[in-house]
């Protein structure tokens, strides 16, 4: 049976979208990170600026995040976030998500599966550790809850 336990909640400051246009592959959004914060029963501290969302908007207005980022804990640690999801549902509501509204994320679906790298001992547990998270994308932020899978 799976367990799901909260890891920590994760929000990440953001620079506005660099909107490519319309890509072979679908329409290309680069959304840089400017830092943030996350705090857990585990483990705390800072995103460090210099990471970012590489998204795809797909034909079916899904669309497809891949954000690459560093996690700085309290103790110094570093940790390499690499969280691909997807986000949709009605048109009309990602419309307002897109333009910069702050829209209950209720109301859409957003989902991710994070992966985590690092070379802190007292880390390494997450080296080997399957996480989910649910998201809320704000007007110049990102919030993110991650839960590991027991």
């Amino acid at each position: 049976m799976i367990e799901l336990a909260p890891l920590m909640h994760v929000e990440v400051t953001l620079e506005p979208v660099r909107d490519l246009g319309e890509t072979p592959l679908g329409r290309r959004r680069i959304i840089g990170i400017t830092g943030g914060k996350f705090s857990g029963p585990r483990l705390c501290g800072r995103i460090l600026p210099g990471g970012a969302d590489w998204q795809l908007i797909r034909s079916d207005s899904v669309a497809f995040l891949d954000a690459r980022y560093t996690l700085e804990t309290d103790d110094g640690a570093q940790i390499y976030v690499n969280n691909k999801g997807y986000r949709h549902d009605p048109k009309e509501v990602i419309e307002r998500v897109a333009s910069g509204e702050d829209v209950d994320p209720a109301l859409y679906y957003m989902r991710a599966t994070p992966w985590f790298e690092t070379s802190a001992p007292r880390y390494a547990w997450l080296n080997r550790t399957v996480c989910v998270a649910t998201g809320a994308r704000r007007p110049a932020a990102l919030e993110l809850d991650f839960f590991e899978v027991k």
